[in-house]
């Protein structure tokens, strides 16, 4: 049987076996024992995953791969789950997991925003993404390129850059490079902080990234103790994470 990748699903099948097994080498296997892979497509990452002792399960929307999946892989038949997005995680796997996958590049992002949901269930994740979006999880204060994903990300999650991934090693090739990078948690919750007012300041700070804070937070309305705060004077890109734990803090306070 063989599948064809599919443009609307934004699906490139990796054909590579030297850079699957090694996307699989690069999870930790500590702390969980169990994997959920998104976006399996043929079975490329999956075949090195099932020689490790883990719980696996796959997370596949498209009816041609599912059945590829079934004919090729029948130990898996039923570990394959709906659309990543729309499942209730906790109600598969109702224990720690990681999660890895060649991720669909049109939904990479709402996969991260669905991991910070589920971070005290998601220990790790190591996943294959469009390379400009991989540089903005990792990117660090003071860079163009950081913005919301980043800080939202790293106040749960370590980031590591891992490796490049050339577009050659794809069928059909994407038009842009990947990368591949890994996410492990380092803390469930940050204490003494309300998580929804962490996500507005963080999202009303970026949303107009070359205003100062102290204009950008308008919208908010700032409460007045803080209205001669340092930070107010700054551009959100200039906060490191912890500054806007920081300041989310004072905030609550205030």
């Amino acid at each position: 049987m063989k599948v064809k990748p599919k443009k609307h699903l934004g699906q490139h099948f990796l054909k590579d076996l030297n850079i699957a097994s090694k996307i699989v080498d690069s999870l930790t296997y500590k702390n969980y024992d169990t994997i959920l892979e998104i976006g399996p497509g043929t079975g490329v990452l999956t075949q090195f995953l099932l020689n490790k002792n883990v719980e696996l399960f796959l997370s596949e929307i498209d009816d041609e791969s599912v059945e590829y999946l079934k004919i090729n892989y029948p130990q898996l038949k039923s570990k394959i789950v709906d659309d990543f997005l729309k499942i209730d995680i906790h109600q598969i796997v109702p224990k720690n997991l990681s999660i890895i996958g060649n991720f669909p590049y049109n939904i990479s992002s709402q996969i991260i925003f669905k991991v910070l949901e589920n971070k005290e269930q998601v220990v790790e994740v190591v996943g294959m993404f469009q390379k400009e979006v991989a540089e903005r999880i990792v990117a660090e204060k003071g860079s163009k390129i950081y913005g919301i994903l980043s800080v939202l990300t790293q106040a749960y999650y370590k980031t590591e850059y891992l490796f490049t991934v050339h577009e050659n090693v794809f069928n059909p090739p994407p038009k842009v490079k990947s990368a591949v990078i890994r996410l492990s948690r380092y803390r469930e919750q940050i204490e003494g902080v309300e998580s929804e007012l962490f996500i507005k300041i963080v999202k009303a700070g970026f949303n107009q990234r070359r205003k100062t804070l102290r204009n950008a937070l308008k919208v908010l309305g700032v409460p007045l103790s803080l209205h001669d705060h340092e930070f107010l004077n700054l551009r959100a890109e200039q906060l490191s994470v912890e500054d806007f734990i920081q300041l989310t803090q004072q905030w609550q306070n205030s």
